[in-house]
Protein backbone atom coordinates (compact mmCIF):
# COMPACT_ATOMS: atom_id res chain seq x y z
CA UNK A 1 0.00 0.00 0.00
CA UNK A 2 1.17 3.53 -0.85
CA UNK A 3 1.93 5.62 1.95
CA UNK A 4 3.23 8.96 3.38
CA UNK A 5 5.12 9.86 6.61
CA UNK A 6 5.52 12.87 7.96
CA UNK A 7 8.28 13.48 10.80
CA UNK A 8 10.40 16.49 12.85
CA UNK A 9 13.81 16.60 14.37
CA UNK A 10 12.82 17.54 18.10
CA UNK A 11 13.72 20.93 18.88
CA UNK A 12 15.47 21.83 15.43
CA UNK A 13 14.19 23.37 12.62
CA UNK A 14 14.26 20.60 10.22
CA UNK A 15 11.45 18.27 8.87
CA UNK A 16 11.45 15.54 6.82
CA UNK A 17 8.93 13.52 4.87
CA UNK A 18 9.44 9.82 2.95
CA UNK A 19 6.73 8.70 0.37
CA UNK A 20 6.75 5.33 -0.78
CA UNK A 21 4.39 4.71 -3.84
CA UNK A 22 3.53 0.90 -4.44
CA UNK A 23 -0.44 -0.21 -5.70
CA UNK A 24 -0.49 3.86 -6.92
CA UNK A 25 2.63 4.11 -9.31
CA UNK A 26 1.63 0.25 -10.51
CA UNK A 27 -1.58 1.48 -11.24
CA UNK A 28 -0.14 4.30 -13.85
CA UNK A 29 2.60 1.37 -15.24
CA UNK A 30 -0.57 -0.77 -15.67
CA UNK A 31 -2.40 1.67 -17.62
CA UNK A 32 0.38 2.94 -19.70
CA UNK A 33 0.69 -1.07 -21.00
CA UNK A 34 -2.46 -1.79 -21.77
CA UNK A 35 -2.66 1.08 -24.29
CA UNK A 36 -1.55 -0.78 -27.33
CA UNK A 37 -1.44 3.04 -29.10
CA UNK A 38 1.33 4.26 -26.54
CA UNK A 39 3.11 0.98 -25.60
CA UNK A 40 5.13 0.41 -22.40
CA UNK A 41 8.05 2.69 -20.83
CA UNK A 42 11.23 2.44 -21.26
CA UNK A 43 13.29 1.24 -17.99
CA UNK A 44 14.80 4.69 -18.14
CA UNK A 45 11.35 6.96 -18.47
CA UNK A 46 9.65 4.74 -15.81
CA UNK A 47 11.89 5.78 -13.32
CA UNK A 48 12.02 9.14 -14.35
CA UNK A 49 8.30 9.70 -14.20
CA UNK A 50 8.34 7.67 -10.98
CA UNK A 51 10.67 9.89 -9.21
CA UNK A 52 8.41 12.82 -10.89
CA UNK A 53 5.61 10.98 -8.96
CA UNK A 54 6.93 10.73 -5.87
CA UNK A 55 8.43 14.36 -5.89
CA UNK A 56 5.12 15.19 -6.37
CA UNK A 57 3.50 13.75 -3.45
CA UNK A 58 6.13 15.25 -1.29
CA UNK A 59 6.07 18.83 -2.93
CA UNK A 60 2.02 18.93 -2.58
CA UNK A 61 2.45 17.58 1.26
CA UNK A 62 4.98 20.41 2.22
CA UNK A 63 2.61 23.09 1.23
CA UNK A 64 -0.87 21.43 1.96
CA UNK A 65 -2.12 23.18 -1.34
CA UNK A 66 -5.91 23.37 -1.77
CA UNK A 67 -6.19 22.29 -5.51
CA UNK A 68 -3.79 20.32 -8.40
CA UNK A 69 -0.14 20.70 -8.44
CA UNK A 70 1.28 20.19 -11.52
CA UNK A 71 4.68 18.82 -11.92
CA UNK A 72 6.13 19.15 -15.69
CA UNK A 73 9.28 18.65 -17.25
CA UNK A 74 10.00 19.35 -20.70
CA UNK A 75 12.23 19.97 -23.48
CA UNK A 76 14.15 18.76 -26.79
CA UNK A 77 15.08 15.24 -26.26
CA UNK A 78 12.90 11.90 -26.84
CA UNK A 79 10.88 12.54 -23.90
CA UNK A 80 9.12 15.48 -24.78
CA UNK A 81 6.78 16.19 -22.36
CA UNK A 82 6.72 14.29 -18.61
CA UNK A 83 3.27 15.37 -16.16
CA UNK A 84 2.62 14.08 -12.90
CA UNK A 85 -0.36 15.75 -11.25
CA UNK A 86 -1.32 15.60 -7.32
CA UNK A 87 -4.39 16.65 -5.84
CA UNK A 88 -4.82 17.90 -2.55
CA UNK A 89 -6.27 14.62 -0.83
CA UNK A 90 -3.05 12.76 -2.50
CA UNK A 91 -4.66 11.39 -5.14
CA UNK A 92 -2.27 10.93 -8.46
CA UNK A 93 -1.91 10.54 -12.17
CA UNK A 94 1.11 10.83 -14.24
CA UNK A 95 2.33 10.13 -18.15
CA UNK A 96 5.00 11.23 -20.12
CA UNK A 97 4.91 11.95 -24.07
CA UNK A 98 7.35 10.35 -25.82
CA UNK A 99 8.00 10.95 -29.45
CA UNK A 100 11.65 9.67 -30.39
CA UNK A 101 13.25 6.86 -29.70
CA UNK A 102 14.63 6.01 -26.01
CA UNK A 103 18.09 3.95 -26.18
CA UNK A 104 19.31 1.74 -23.70
CA UNK A 105 22.38 4.91 -23.17
CA UNK A 106 19.69 7.12 -22.18
CA UNK A 107 19.36 7.34 -18.81
CA UNK A 108 20.37 10.77 -17.54
CA UNK A 109 18.33 13.70 -16.95
CA UNK A 110 20.20 15.36 -20.17
CA UNK A 111 20.27 12.96 -22.70
CA UNK A 112 15.71 12.06 -22.26
CA UNK A 113 14.75 15.48 -21.67
CA UNK A 114 17.22 18.12 -21.76
CA UNK A 115 19.34 17.34 -25.23
CA UNK A 116 20.20 20.91 -25.81
CA UNK A 117 20.09 22.51 -22.79
CA UNK A 118 16.82 24.22 -23.38
CA UNK A 119 14.77 21.98 -21.46
CA UNK A 120 12.78 23.23 -18.26
CA UNK A 121 10.86 22.15 -14.88
CA UNK A 122 7.34 24.12 -14.12
CA UNK A 123 5.69 23.67 -11.02
CA UNK A 124 1.94 24.96 -11.28
CA UNK A 125 -0.47 25.36 -8.44
CA UNK A 126 -4.04 25.15 -9.90
CA UNK A 127 -6.86 26.16 -7.38
CA UNK A 128 -9.76 23.86 -6.59
CA UNK A 129 -12.11 27.01 -6.28
CA UNK A 130 -10.59 29.85 -8.44
CA UNK A 131 -11.76 33.18 -7.41
CA UNK A 132 -13.02 35.09 -10.40
CA UNK A 133 -9.89 36.57 -12.31
CA UNK A 134 -7.74 34.05 -10.62
CA UNK A 135 -5.18 32.22 -12.51
CA UNK A 136 -2.82 29.35 -11.60
CA UNK A 137 0.35 30.25 -10.24
CA UNK A 138 3.30 29.02 -12.10
CA UNK A 139 7.22 28.81 -11.21
CA UNK A 140 9.85 27.87 -14.14
CA UNK A 141 13.45 26.93 -13.53
CA UNK A 142 16.00 25.57 -15.85
CA UNK A 143 17.38 21.79 -16.37
CA UNK A 144 20.24 23.67 -16.10
CA UNK A 145 22.16 24.76 -13.10
CA UNK A 146 23.29 27.97 -11.88
CA UNK A 147 26.81 27.86 -13.66
CA UNK A 148 24.85 26.69 -17.08
CA UNK A 149 25.95 22.97 -16.89
CA UNK A 150 22.75 20.16 -18.09
CA UNK A 151 22.03 18.33 -14.37
CA UNK A 152 21.68 14.74 -14.60
CA UNK A 153 19.43 14.01 -11.86
CA UNK A 154 15.85 14.97 -11.08
CA UNK A 155 16.99 15.83 -7.46
CA UNK A 156 19.64 18.39 -8.49
CA UNK A 157 15.94 20.24 -10.45
CA UNK A 158 13.82 20.27 -7.43
CA UNK A 159 16.69 21.11 -5.09
CA UNK A 160 17.29 24.23 -7.27
CA UNK A 161 13.60 24.96 -7.52
CA UNK A 162 12.95 25.39 -3.75
CA UNK A 163 16.28 27.47 -3.24
CA UNK A 164 14.82 29.97 -5.83
CA UNK A 165 11.16 29.81 -5.21
CA UNK A 166 11.53 28.99 -1.42
CA UNK A 167 14.77 29.84 -0.02
CA UNK A 168 14.96 27.18 1.85
CA UNK A 169 17.35 24.69 2.17
CA UNK A 170 16.26 21.32 0.80
CA UNK A 171 17.48 18.10 0.53
CA UNK A 172 15.76 15.61 -1.79
CA UNK A 173 16.78 11.72 -2.46
CA UNK A 174 14.74 10.04 -5.24
CA UNK A 175 14.05 6.49 -7.07
CA UNK A 176 12.03 4.38 -9.09
CA UNK A 177 11.86 0.91 -10.50
CA UNK A 178 8.99 -1.47 -11.93
CA UNK A 179 7.40 -1.96 -7.97
CA UNK A 180 8.60 1.43 -6.04
CA UNK A 181 8.92 4.78 -6.20
CA UNK A 182 9.67 6.47 -3.28
CA UNK A 183 11.47 9.83 -2.40
CA UNK A 184 12.92 11.00 0.82
CA UNK A 185 12.70 14.98 1.76
CA UNK A 186 14.57 17.35 4.32
CA UNK A 187 14.02 20.81 4.73
CA UNK A 188 14.91 23.58 6.94
CA UNK A 189 12.63 25.58 8.37
CA UNK A 190 12.78 29.33 9.02
CA UNK A 191 13.33 29.89 12.74
CA UNK A 192 12.86 33.69 12.95
CA UNK A 193 9.35 34.98 13.22
CA UNK A 194 6.11 34.30 14.86
CA UNK A 195 5.32 30.88 15.69
CA UNK A 196 8.37 29.51 14.08
CA UNK A 197 10.55 26.94 16.20
CA UNK A 198 12.63 27.66 19.13
CA UNK A 199 12.93 31.42 17.76
CA UNK A 200 14.38 32.99 21.14
CA UNK A 201 16.71 30.24 21.33
CA UNK A 202 18.46 30.68 18.35
CA UNK A 203 22.29 32.16 19.21
CA UNK A 204 23.67 32.55 15.70
CA UNK A 205 22.29 35.15 13.53
CA UNK A 206 22.87 33.50 10.71
CA UNK A 207 20.90 30.23 11.46
CA UNK A 208 18.40 31.23 8.99
CA UNK A 209 20.43 31.88 6.09
CA UNK A 210 20.96 29.75 2.91
CA UNK A 211 23.44 26.70 3.61
CA UNK A 212 24.39 27.89 7.55
CA UNK A 213 21.95 25.93 9.48
CA UNK A 214 24.56 23.48 10.84
CA UNK A 215 21.61 21.38 12.45
CA UNK A 216 20.35 21.14 9.13
CA UNK A 217 23.42 20.63 7.49
CA UNK A 218 24.18 18.17 9.77
CA UNK A 219 21.03 16.18 9.02
CA UNK A 220 21.47 16.71 5.52
CA UNK A 221 24.56 15.08 4.95
CA UNK A 222 22.92 11.86 6.54
CA UNK A 223 20.06 11.94 4.40
CA UNK A 224 22.03 12.40 1.19
CA UNK A 225 24.04 9.27 2.31
CA UNK A 226 20.72 7.32 1.39
CA UNK A 227 21.26 4.92 -1.83
CA UNK A 228 18.92 4.40 -4.36
CA UNK A 229 18.58 0.39 -3.51
CA UNK A 230 18.00 1.13 0.14
CA UNK A 231 15.36 3.94 -0.61
CA UNK A 232 13.67 1.06 -2.95
CA UNK A 233 13.71 -1.62 -0.35
CA UNK A 234 13.86 -0.83 2.88
CA UNK A 235 10.67 -0.07 4.82
CA UNK A 236 10.27 3.42 6.31
CA UNK A 237 11.16 2.35 9.89
CA UNK A 238 14.59 0.52 9.16
CA UNK A 239 15.29 4.22 6.80
CA UNK A 240 15.14 6.30 9.79
CA UNK A 241 17.17 4.05 12.28
CA UNK A 242 19.77 3.95 10.23
CA UNK A 243 19.87 7.13 9.06
CA UNK A 244 18.90 9.28 12.26
CA UNK A 245 19.30 6.93 15.06
CA UNK A 246 21.19 9.53 17.36
CA UNK A 247 18.36 12.30 16.47
CA UNK A 248 14.88 12.36 18.23
CA UNK A 249 12.41 12.68 15.74
CA UNK A 250 8.56 13.85 16.49
CA UNK A 251 6.56 11.23 14.06
CA UNK A 252 3.22 11.97 12.61
CA UNK A 253 0.56 9.43 12.03
CA UNK A 254 1.49 7.60 8.58
CA UNK A 255 -1.33 8.85 5.19
CA UNK A 256 -2.23 5.51 3.24
CA UNK A 257 -5.30 4.43 2.20
CA UNK A 258 -8.09 6.65 1.42
CA UNK A 259 -6.04 9.31 3.43
CA UNK A 260 -2.50 8.37 1.41
CA UNK A 261 -1.60 8.87 -1.84
CA UNK A 262 -3.31 6.94 -4.77
CA UNK A 263 -4.07 7.02 -8.56
CA UNK A 264 -7.30 8.39 -9.23
CA UNK A 265 -7.85 10.25 -12.95
CA UNK A 266 -9.87 13.40 -13.25
CA UNK A 267 -10.78 12.99 -16.79
CA UNK A 268 -14.24 12.58 -17.81
CA UNK A 269 -16.73 12.94 -20.91
CA UNK A 270 -17.66 16.38 -19.58
CA UNK A 271 -13.95 17.56 -19.76
CA UNK A 272 -13.55 16.41 -23.30
CA UNK A 273 -16.72 17.67 -24.15
CA UNK A 274 -15.53 21.16 -23.24
CA UNK A 275 -12.06 20.40 -25.11
CA UNK A 276 -13.73 19.43 -28.47
CA UNK A 277 -16.08 22.87 -27.94
CA UNK A 278 -13.24 24.70 -27.70
CA UNK A 279 -11.54 23.13 -30.84
CA UNK A 280 -14.75 24.30 -32.85
CA UNK A 281 -17.35 22.94 -34.56
CA UNK A 282 -15.49 23.42 -37.95
CA UNK A 283 -12.11 21.15 -36.40
CA UNK A 284 -14.91 18.49 -34.80
CA UNK A 285 -16.47 18.46 -38.49
CA UNK A 286 -13.44 17.76 -40.30
CA UNK A 287 -12.25 15.09 -38.08
CA UNK A 288 -16.00 13.64 -38.75
CA UNK A 289 -15.79 13.99 -42.22
CA UNK A 290 -12.17 11.80 -42.31
CA UNK A 291 -12.98 9.68 -39.78
CA UNK A 292 -16.17 9.02 -39.08
CA UNK A 293 -16.34 9.68 -35.43
CA UNK A 294 -14.14 11.41 -32.60
CA UNK A 295 -11.78 9.49 -30.90
CA UNK A 296 -10.62 11.02 -27.51
CA UNK A 297 -7.93 8.94 -25.15
CA UNK A 298 -6.76 10.01 -21.58
CA UNK A 299 -2.98 10.16 -21.85
CA UNK A 300 -3.42 9.26 -17.74
CA UNK A 301 -5.31 6.71 -17.48
CA UNK A 302 -6.49 5.64 -20.85
CA UNK A 303 -10.15 6.17 -20.82
CA UNK A 304 -11.41 6.11 -24.50
CA UNK A 305 -14.11 8.83 -25.27
CA UNK A 306 -16.07 8.04 -28.59
CA UNK A 307 -18.26 10.84 -30.21
CA UNK A 308 -20.23 9.92 -33.26
CA UNK A 309 -22.05 11.89 -35.57
CA UNK A 310 -25.10 12.99 -33.48
CA UNK A 311 -23.13 13.41 -30.29
CA UNK A 312 -20.89 15.78 -32.27
CA UNK A 313 -23.87 17.91 -33.19
CA UNK A 314 -25.08 18.13 -29.78
CA UNK A 315 -21.83 19.46 -28.47
CA UNK A 316 -22.64 22.67 -30.16
CA UNK A 317 -26.66 22.48 -29.64
CA UNK A 318 -27.65 24.82 -26.84
CA UNK A 319 -28.67 22.64 -23.84
CA UNK A 320 -32.24 23.91 -23.18
CA UNK A 321 -32.46 22.73 -27.38
CA UNK A 322 -30.93 19.27 -26.63
CA UNK A 323 -33.51 16.35 -26.84
CA UNK A 324 -33.97 14.16 -23.55
CA UNK A 325 -32.15 10.93 -23.77
CA UNK A 326 -29.67 9.26 -22.01
CA UNK A 327 -26.61 11.26 -23.50
CA UNK A 328 -27.76 14.32 -22.27
CA UNK A 329 -27.95 12.92 -18.19
CA UNK A 330 -24.67 14.96 -16.31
Amino acid sequence: MSELHKFLFDGLPVRGMIVRLTDAWKEILRRRASNTESGNYTPAVRELLGEMAAAGVLMQSNIQFNGALIFQIQGDGPVKLAVAEIQSDLSLRATATIPGTVTEEMTSLSSLVNVNGNGRCAITLDPQNRMPGQQPYQGIVPLNGEHGQKLEKLSDVIQQYMRHSEQLDTTLVLAADDEVAAGLLIQRMPVKGEGNLQAEAITDPEADQMDANEDYNRISTLAASLTRDELLTLDVDTILRRLFWEEKLLRFVPQQGVDGPRFACSCSRERVSNMLRGLGEEEVQSVLDERGSVEVGCEFCGQQYHYDAVDAAQLFTEREKQPPGPRNIQ
